[in-house]
């Protein structure tokens, strides 16, 4: 039963990210809170149902406790991601950042780094290779996904930057260093996370279809979302196509794995029957 929480979760998650933009004003603010703690539980719980107490720890220290740091940095010195300020919606602060931005590197850190996993899974490939890109897959898959994230965030007010010039062509409000500085911030990331949590990260299995499934619902339902309910069409074609650098290929790597295990299952055996006439 237990194994089976991941997937609750996940259900979960999604009925809250279908509701949104169906709320507004506090509502809206208060399901976007429940939204990003629904989606760090999710992957700390898969973490650790599916690699154990030290997987789980190292990505809380390198997603949550890198996520605050790199934040705090940020706001207090424009670096890595330009001059920014977070508004009081999203609940209490702590220099400056509220407590469920770190939150959110942890969502969305996870299931990137495991969708990377399964892509990168070449053994013709060295192992110093595989990792490099590895680690350069890991980082643009949860970096692409901000390209939907901050159009959002500053159209509904969460935060806003003081220059945000230049700007990606119809992104206006978010710079275009925000992008450069969640890329470089990711790679550290992804870099550092292999080494706390062990080899039981550098493969993935059946397990991780809950992660797999929460990766493609974000790129499919952030477009959509963007493109029809949010009015945001631009950040709904950049994000787009900077999210199906990895969500194509593992939506494309896991069809043809069910195609494999089905054709290896071969056809089904006939049903017995008795010929009464014999």
């Amino acid at each position: 039963m237990i194994r089976r929480l991941p997937w609750a979760l996940l259900v979960v998650l999604v009925l809250a990210q279908i509701c949104y933009p169906l709320t507004a004003g506090t509502t809206r603010a208060g399901l976007t809170t429940a939204t990003v703690v629904l989606g760090c539980l999710l992957s700390v719980t898969h973490a650790l149902l599916t690699r154990g107490t030290r997987t789980a720890l190292a990505l809380v220290a390198v997603a949550t406790g890198g996520g605050f740091a790199v934040e705090a940095l940020g706001v207090a010195t424009g670096f890595p991601f330009g001059s920014y300020d977070y508004s009081g919606q999203l609940g209490p602060k702590l220099a400056g950042v509220p407590l469920i931005i770190p939150l959110a590197w942890t969502w969305m850190a996870w299931p990137a780094w495991l969708t990377a996993v399964r892509l990168t899974a070449t053994p013709a490939v060295g192992a110093r290779r595989r990792h490099a890109g590895r680690i350069a897959l890991a980082a643009v898959g949860l970096a692409a996904w901000d390209l939907f994230l901050d159009p959002q965030m500053v159209a509904e007010g969460y935060w806003r930057w003081r220059d945000a010039a230049p700007a990606l062509p119809g992104l206006p409000g978010v710079p275009a260093s925000n992008y450069l500085g969640w890329l470089l911030f990711a790679v550290v990331l992804a870099a550092a996370l292999r080494p706390l949590a062990g080899p039981a990260v550098d493969r993935t299995d059946r397990r991780d279809a809950p992660m797999f499934a929460l990766y493609l619902w974000t790129y499919a339902a952030s477009v959509l979302a963007h493109a029809v309910f949010l009015r945001l069409p631009a950040s709904a074609v950049w994000g787009g196509i900077g999210m199906a650098v990895a969500a194509a290929p593992l939506a494309v790597a896991l069809l043809r794995a069910s195609r494999h295990a089905r054709d290896d299952r071969g056809p089904a055996e006939p049903a017995l029957s008795i010929d009464a006439t014999t």
